[in-house]
């Protein structure tokens, strides 16, 4: 073999190694790939079956007696039960607390039913005031779930409205659809014809509120207190700076629209430290706020159920059954 000859020899046997080189390289990528990939499937296998392992099948039981309170507020629990009282604060626009109902909706009204547990529902809106449609689909729902607890209807009710959350930034929960749902609760003629007409009156409260009312406020306090001053104000504390600043809220008085803005108000001045009401969803035991590993679990919640002292509801009853103060 020619000098040329070898050379060309020598360059095929390189060439030939570079690319088993190569192969057994892109072979190992590949393996290394292949691997990391099924562990994410074993990862997401096991984590699909946890949380299936923590669902419960769906509660079909009767539900525990609801009474509504003075507040607003609705408890469920058998009569002269002895449990904790389990607090939810919740926002029908809040995804994260339709995550909570689907997770543990049937949790609490099974243990209301079984006595294991004193079930306080506080409806709130911490979305109030964002600009519409998430202020106004937060409080239309607030306002009609209040109308549903006239006629014992609020569990009922509540879960349709979650059910049907709306995607934040989209209009939703509007005055046909709450009036559906509603008819689906199987009221008789007179409650549903009562139940229409407050939500057409709440439904034009709460747009004067998110087309009038907040929107100048908002301005007005922007100019006045500036806004770094505005950012740090809730709700409640805003309201109280504009009545006193020309900006009357007297047209929510004796609305189920103002009963929920107050409710709100009162979350954030009713708890205080590691206990602070500071979002949705809020679950406390007992006045205790519950983490969100123990919250947004059936396993957690049912221990931390079951591990409490009976407790003591904080509110009265409404008499009458209906009404806003």
């Amino acid at each position: 073999m020619g000098s040329e000859a070898r050379k060309r020899s020598r360059e095929r046997i390189r060439e030939i190694r570079e690319k088993e080189k190569r192969a057994a390289k892109r072979n190992k990528t590949l393996l290394v790939l292949g691997a990391a990939a099924l562990v994410v499937v074993a990862i997401v296998g096991i984590g699909y079956l946890v949380l299936n392992a923590d669902r419960r099948d769906g509660y079909e039981g009767a539900l525990a007696p609801q009474v509504l309170q003075e507040d607003g507020s609705v408890v469920m629990a058998q009569e002269g039960a002895q449990a904790p009282v389990v607090e939810v604060y919740a926002d029908y626009q809040c995804p994260a607390c339709r995550q909570f109902e689907l997770l543990n909706g049937d949790v609490l009204k099974e243990n209301a039913a079984e006595g294991r547990a004193i079930v306080q529902y506080r409806p709130v809106s911490i979305f109030a005031q964002q600009p519409a449609p998430i202020s106004s689909n937060s409080l239309r729902a607030g306002a009609a779930a209040r109308a549903a607890a006239d006629h014992d209807r609020f569990v009922e009710f509540n879960d349709f409205l979650f059910q049907n959350q709306p995607t934040e930034g989209r209009e939703g929960f509007t005055v046909d659809e709450l009036k559906e749902w509603f008819a689906e609760t199987d009221p008789s003629e007179q409650q549903q014809e009562q139940f229409d007409q407050r939500v057409d009156e709440e439904n034009a409260v709460v747009e004067e509120f998110t087309g009038g009312y907040l929107p100048a406020l908002s301005q007005d306090a922007v100019e006045q207190i500036g806004q770094d001053t505005l950012n740090t104000m809730v709700l409640a504390d805003l309201m109280t700076w504009g009545a006193d600043n020309g900006h009357d809220p007297s047209f929510l008085e004796g609305t189920y629209t103002g009963q929920i803005i107050e409710a709100t108000g009162n979350a954030y001045t009713r708890y205080s430290g590691e206990n602070a009401f500071r979002g949705t969803p809020s679950v406390y035991i007992n006045g205790e706020l519950l983490d969100n590993d123990t919250a947004m679990t059936a396993r957690g919640l049912n221990e931390a159920i079951a591990s409490a002292e009976p407790g003591e509801v904080d509110g009265v009853p409404l008499g009458d059954g209906g009404g806003a103060e």
